[in-house]
């Protein structure tokens, strides 16, 4: 029924395997966020690429995608992990004004509350002076997608940055 763009049937295998497919991503990931962010792109894909699809059991089908998805997950985060730990720090010189310190102490905490892809490609960036086609390398990203993070990253720590230094002054 799906594959004749049936909306309702759709509607009905949501309902009836979502719940399902986040608890099976949260126990292997143990985040809220990314098990939704799978589910969420498992019935993407499935709308997506309904008419192609051939599925025996529809149960299996899903259970498959999930653990798959996690695996994907797992290794896009231990690499993250590591392009994390093996960027050098920014070294702030000795003779830079408390301002400067200050400042750049701010925007490391904000940009550890960003999205986890915003996050990586703004601080690869902004603070480790990387460039923005290489970091789009190192994540398998486009350098369009890349940019679109970063550009999400400037609008919410802007944004963000007017607060913390209400709350701080």
């Amino acid at each position: 029924m799906i594959k004749n763009d049936d909306r309702k049937a759709f509607t009905t295998i949501y309902d009836r395997y979502w719940d399902r497919l986040f608890a099976s991503a949260f126990y292997h990931l143990k985040n809220t966020a990314a098990a939704e962010e799978i589910v969420q792109d498992i019935f993407v894909t499935i709308w997506q690429k309904r008419r192609g699809l051939e599925i025996d059991e529809l149960s299996r089908y899903l259970a498959a995608m999930v653990r798959y998805a996690v695996y994907r997950y797992m290794a896009k985060e231990h690499q993250r992990r590591e392009l994390h730990e093996s960027a050098p720090m920014p070294a702030v010189a000795p003779a830079a004004p408390l301002e400067h310190k200050l400042m750049l102490e701010i925007v490391d905490k904000l940009s550890g509350d960003l999205p986890e892809k915003c996050r990586i490609v703004f601080r690869a960036t902004k603070l480790y002076d990387q460039s923005l086609s290489d970091v789009a390398k190192q994540l398998n990203i486009s350098p369009k997608t890349a940019e679109a993070h970063l550009t999400k990253a400037l609008r919410i720590i802007r944004m963000n940055l007017g607060k913390a230094f209400h709350l701080f002054f």
